[in-house]
């Protein structure tokens, strides 16, 4: 099969700039024709570009909301979802999502579900393919991409809400680490100046002259070091190398630790509602929410409780064993339980949950800035003090 890209017209006049798959360039052009379309060009694009091109043009959470929440919108207002597609396509022209609204809506039009078009795109996740799933058997298409758009623009702030409390301390880490690379570069280097001759200097005075000038001769060697070892670790985790380890790390730091379970606990609550909301069973229900945490013990944790709600266990007793749901969590549980009202339970839960990860970024960030002040301080600092004892003691020789 090879990727062909093409530009045609449709018979209101409009433009349309897509992709599809076909064995061969007649066949490609006869698949254009048959769905209505006057060819004006079309072009193979080879695998290599297609892939890179795919790589670099993933879709953002911005983007996924934009067109989920558009879908809804034309859907609630009675158009159909191939021309709802074609619509935001026309408006996406040339762009990664474009293309995307293009391709799907193309695989719409020569009759295959949307849930199976969409899930032949990674920017879909499972929980995503199964809720479409979901609408389209049910005819409820509109309620279930609100219900989406409504999830994704709580993953949008809750991504925003971890880069908050990332950004701060890594802005004041960045200066310090720049202020010692001035000091060991030009401060104690001018100073040094004051020490050449005397063989009767203090050993803290020789080891920060040493350490000035090592820094000086292998600054550059350590740096790529780092740059490097960044790079390898990110290799690592896009392969899955390391993802184990790093899963049980964050799990067990007592910093990271709540922090962890309150993302999890916001993933899998979030998407427990939408899925219910929708009329998934419970344990496919379970599954496909599991699904959305990352933490891999978290996950399976989670998953265990699924095959405990197969058996014939309660809701509460199968997630009472998973460390994201407190002793509070587990009574609103067996509450909507009872009642038979879990859904409004799990937006409650992801709710509280939301608002204590922002107490925990505000606490984090509070502490954070005058700890990494202190520390580029005391490292500073340190180095002054020692450059005014080795002058006192230079002075004292005299």
């Amino acid at each position: 099969m090879a990727l062909f890209e093409y530009k045609a017209y449709d018979n209101t006049g409009a433009a349309v700039n897509s992709e599809l798959t076909s064995n061969t360039l007649e066949n490609a052009k006869k698949l254009i024709s048959d769905e209505g379309l006057h060819l004006v060009s079309i072009k193979e694009k080879s695998t290599q570009a297609s892939l890179t091109l795919f790589r670099s043009e993933k879709l953002s959470l911005d983007e996924l909301e934009f067109i989920t929440s558009e879908l809804s919108l034309l859907l609630r207002s009675g158009v159909k979802i191939d021309k709802s597609l074609h619509i935001l396509s026309k408006g996406k022209a040339n762009t990664p999502s474009g293309k995307l609204l293009g391709e799907l809506s193309q695989s719409v039009k020569r009759g295959e579900s949307l849930a199976d078009a969409l899930s032949h795109h990674p920017d879909f996740d499972n929980l995503y393919v199964n809720l479409v799933k979901m609408g389209e058997a049910s005819g409820e298409l509109s309620k279930v991409f609100a219900g989406l758009a409504q999830d994704l623009i709580f993953r949008k702030e809750l991504k925003s809400k971890i880069i908050q409390a990332l950004t701060y301390p890594s802005v004041i880490l960045m200066v310090c680490i720049l202020a010692i690379v001035f000091v060991f570069n030009f401060i104690v280097p001018q100073m040094g100046g004051l020490f050449e001759g005397n063989d009767n200097l203090p050993v803290y005075t020789l080891f920060l002259l040493e350490a000035s000038k090592w820094m000086q001769e292998y600054q550059w060697f350590l740096f790529g070091g780092i740059i490097a070892a960044g790079i390898g670790i990110k290799v690592a985790l896009q392969k899955g190398m390391i993802n184990d380890q790093l899963d049980e790390i964050l799990i067990k730091l007592p910093l990271l630790k709540s922090a962890v379970h309150q993302i999890e606990r916001i993933r899998f609550n979030t998407s427990m509602a939408l899925m219910l909301d929708a009329g998934v069973q419970l344990d496919k229900a379970i599954e496909l929410a599991a699904g959305t945490v990352k933490n891999r013990y978290l996950r399976e944790g989670l998953l265990s409780a699924k095959s405990k709600v197969k058996r014939g266990v309660s809701l509460t007793d199968a997630l009472s064993a998973s460390p994201i749901y407190p002793d509070f969590f587990i009574s609103l549980l067996e509450v909507g339980e009872e009642s038979g009202q879990l859904t409004p339970v799990f937006e409650e839960i992801a709710n509280r949950s939301r608002n204590d990860f922002g107490s925990w970024t505000s606490r984090v960030t509070s502490l954070l800035e005058p700890l990494m002040i202190l520390i580029m301080g005391g490292i500073v600092g340190s180095v002054v003090v020692v450059m005014l004892l080795s002058i006192m003691s230079v002075n004292d020789g005299l």
